[in-house]
C-alpha cells in the first residue's frame, strides 16, 4: 500500500479548517440488500459483495489522504432482521476477518472493533481481537469497524463508566463536561469524523456516531454499497475539500 499523504488538517470545532480532502472518513454502507434483490438474489448475496467493496475503499485511501476509514458493518437495531440473514451476516464477519487478516497486515492497516461485543458469539470475538493484535503496530491507514455498534449505546456505556469513575472518586463532578466524555467511548484514541458518507439514497444518519459527527461534512448518495468506486470517493473528498468549513464561526 502506498505511503499515506498527510496533506489535511485535523478538524476542530473551534475554528475554521484548510484542507485538501478529509483526514477521516466514515462509511454507512448501505443498499446491500437491495442491490441482490434487483438481481434476482437473495439479500446475503449483496452482503457478499459489499464485503469484497471494502477492499478497495481501504485500498485507495492513501491516494486521497484519507488517513482513517470507519465503515458501520452491524448496527445494534440490526438484531431485528430475521435470523436467517443474522446468521449468515454473523458467518460472513468470521469468514471476512479470516480471509482478511494477513493481506490487511501486509498492506500496513491498523484495524480497530468499536460497538458492544457481549452479544457477539465468542468466535467472532476471538478472531476481532487477534486481528486487532495482528495488526497493532501497523501505522498505515486506520480502519475502524463498528460492529454491534449503536451511537445512543455507545453514549450510554460510556456514560456509566464516567459514572463509575465519579462514584470511586477517580473523577470528580465539577470535572464532567464536553472534554471528559469522549474519553469514554468507543473511538476516543481516534479523530472525529471529517466526512460521512451514506450510500443508496437514504438521508439518515441512523445511529451512526452521533457525538463524533457534530461538525462533520454528510453527503448522501443515491449508489448502492457493493457498486460504491474509488472514483466516487475520490469526487466526495475533491468535494469535501472546496467546502468552508467555519464550525460556528463567521469568516470577515
Amino acid at each position: 500500500m502506498p505511503s499515506v499523504s498527510n496533506t489535511s488538517t485535523t478538524s476542530t470545532a473551534s475554528g475554521g479548517q484548510s484542507s485538501t480532502g478529509p483526514r477521516h472518513v466514515a462509511i454507512i454502507m448501505d443498499g446491500n440488500g437491495r442491490w441482490a434483490q434487483a438481481r434476482g438474489r437473495p439479500r446475503l448475496f449483496g452482503h457478499h459483495a459489499g464485503a469484497r467493496r471494502v477492499r478497495e475503499i481501504v485500498e485507495c485511501c492513501p491516494r486521497f489522504g484519507v488517513k482513517y476509514l470507519t465503515i458501520f458493518a452491524f448496527s445494534t437495531e440490526n438484531w431485528k432482521r430475521t435470523q436467517v440473514e443474522i446468521s449468515g451476516l454473523m458467518s460472513l464477519f468470521r469468514r471476512y476477518i479470516s480471509k482478511e487478516m494477513k493481506a490487511l497486515a501486509a498492506q500496513n492497516v491498523r484495524v480497530r472493533f468499536i460497538g458492544d461485543r457481549l452479544r457477539l458469539d465468542a468466535k467472532l470475538v476471538q478472531l476481532m481481537d487477534e486481528l486487532e493484535h495482528e495488526t497493532t503496530q501497523n501505522d498505515g491507514i486506520n480502519l475502524t469497524i463498528a460492529l454491534n455498534y449503536g451511537g445512543r449505546d455507545e453514549v450510554a456505556r460510556a456514560t456509566k463508566r464516567l459514572a463509575q469513575d465519579v462514584a470511586s472518586g477517580q473523577l470528580l463532578p465539577e470535572d464532567v463536561n464536553e472534554e471528559t466524555l469522549p474519553r469514554y467511548l468507543d473511538t476516543h484514541v481516534l479523530p472525529d469524523p471529517d466526512l460521512v458518507i451514506r450510500t443508496s439514497g437514504e438521508a439518515r444518519i441512523s445511529n451512526f456516531l452521533l457525538w463524533q459527527s457534530a461538525y462533520a461534512e454528510y453527503e448522501f448518495i443515491d449508489t448502492l454499497w457493493p457498486d460504491f468506486t474509488a472514483d466516487e470517493l475520490g469526487r466526495l473528498c475533491q468535494k469535501f475539500g472546496a467546502r468552508d468549513r467555519r464550525f460556528g464561526a463567521v469568516t470577515s
